[in-house]
Parts: structure tokens; sequence; C-alpha cells
């Protein structure tokens, strides 16, 4: 797919200054085929403002669609995002993963037929976060002398993905594993999602909802492909969020995978 359009739907919520952050690093990206989609959970006015500053400077198609406030809905923001997307290939990225000048061309290397490639993710503390933000610090700029003293620091989690890039060799598996399913950075074909109904909206509160996609499109046999070592973004620090329904929607992701099931309940179709 060497030139064929990529859709990166970025979810976000009342955060504007790390969404700018996050923006403006895709706007400087060394492959500029791909269009933005921001798929806005019910911010306020600070965040469509921002919006309409990205809009104004940038230097690919970006759209913002926004729903209602009614409380943690991120998969129907992903669904609505999906559904404004023009590429056949969809990028998902939370609005505090800021990635890397290659993010782009390195999820385009790796895209392939029949498979999702999850992508990776290198964690800034609390003060690193409020660094990249009050300045603002360009993380992309950073040398490599930079992010070594960064991960002595502990401003990150680690480095190594950071300084070596992998070929794609060995990345595919057909075996299904639970580990390190992010839909902060989890690229996936248009046709596929639409096979599986998308992200299901009937999941309440915070939690699985990106483990449930990968679930059911394993299910419907698109295997997975890693993306460690080539599309690692940098996972600004915030408060957890409100975990209140993450037993019971873990549940549902489990019986599902027993079950075998493919749709979601309610989708991309409603």
């Amino acid at each position: 797919m060497s030139s064929a359009l990529i859709s990166v739907v970025i979810t976000t919520y009342n955060r504007p200054d790390a969404l700018t952050a996050v923006v403006q690093a895709l706007f400087t990206q060394d492959n500029l085929g791909f269009e933005i989609i921001i798929a806005d959970d019910g911010s306020g006015h600070n965040t469509q403002q921002a919006v309409a500053a990205l809009q104004a400077r940038s230097p690919v198609p970006l759209r913002h669609v926004w729903q209602e406030d009614l409380g943690f809905r991120a998969a129907r923001a992903r669904n609505l995002g999906t559904l404004d997307a023009k590429g056949d290939y969809i990028i998902f990225l939370d609005g505090d993963c800021v990635p890397q000048r290659d993010f782009i061309s390195q999820h385009r290397k790796l895209a392939q037929a029949g498979y999702l490639v999850q992508g990776s993710r290198i964690l800034l503390n609390q003060q690193a976060t409020a660094r990249v933000l009050s300045q603002p610090l360009d993380l992309q700029a950073l040398s490599a002398g930079e992010k070594l003293a960064w991960r002595r620091s502990g401003a990150l989690n680690k480095v190594l993905p950071l300084l070596l890039s992998l070929p794609d060799i060995g990345r595919t598996s057909t075996r299904f594993s639970w580990r390190r399913i992010k839909s902060c950075n989890l690229a996936v074909w248009r046709v596929d999602l639409e096979r599986v109904n998308g992200f299901d909206e009937s999941f309440l509160g915070w939690g699985h909802e990106d483990s449930d996609l990968v679930v059911r499109l394993y299910n419907a046999g698109v295997m997975r492909k890693d993306g460690a070592y080539a599309t690692e973004v940098f996972h600004l620090w915030h408060k957890e969020a409100a975990r209140d329904q993450e037993t019971s929607n873990r549940a549902v992701v489990l019986q599902r995978a027993v079950d075998r099931t493919i749709e979601a309940v309610k989708g991309l179709r409603g």
C-alpha cells in the first residue's frame, strides 16, 4: 500500500494541549499520504478552538467529529471517526500519544492484508509530560543522547525501541494473545472493521472495548502483527480513568472469546 490513503482517527476528551502536541507531530511526518479525523468524546469549547487552529495550518485533510458528553464513550467516538474516514486503512491513535516522525511510513510498511498491527508506546512520567506541554517541547527533535538521559532520569519507561528500528521480519502470529492490546496505537483495515461491525458501543465505562475488538477480529480470521521497534509513540502521563465497569466489561470479552463472537452488538451499522 505504498500510495493508499491512510486515515488516522484520534480520540480525545478535554485535553487540548495534549491533542495539539499529537496533531502537530503528525504535521511533520516524513510521509503525508494520510488524513486526520479527530474523534471527540464530548470535549468543550477549548478543544474546538484548538482543533480550528490546527485545521488552519494542517498540511493534510483534518476533520472533527463530536458527540455529546454522556460519559466515557470512546467506542462510539472511534466508530464515528471510522464512518467519517475516507482511507482503506485506519490507524487509531489516542489524543495523548505523540508519534515519531516516521510513524505513518512505518505503519505503511507493516500494513498487510488479513492482519491488524498493534503499535507500541513509550510512557512518559508526570514531570516529563508537564515539560513537554508547558514549553512546548518537540519530542521528535530529541537526540539519542537526550533520549538516554531521559531514560536514566526515569522520564521514559524504556528507550531501546526509540533507538533501534527492526525490519518487517517475524512480526506476524496466528496465535491469539491478550498481551499488549491497546487501541491507543492500533492499525486495522477498514474492510475488517466493517466485517466485525467496528467497536462495540454497548460497553459501558472504561475498559476492554479494545480487547473486545481484537478478539472479534481474531474470531473473524484477522491475525495480529507486532509493531514494536517500528511504530512507537510517546504516551503522555495522565491520571487513571475511573474503572467502575472494568470487571463486567472483561467478563463480556472473555465470554466472546469462548463463543467465537464476530459482530459488535452496537457498532458501525448500529
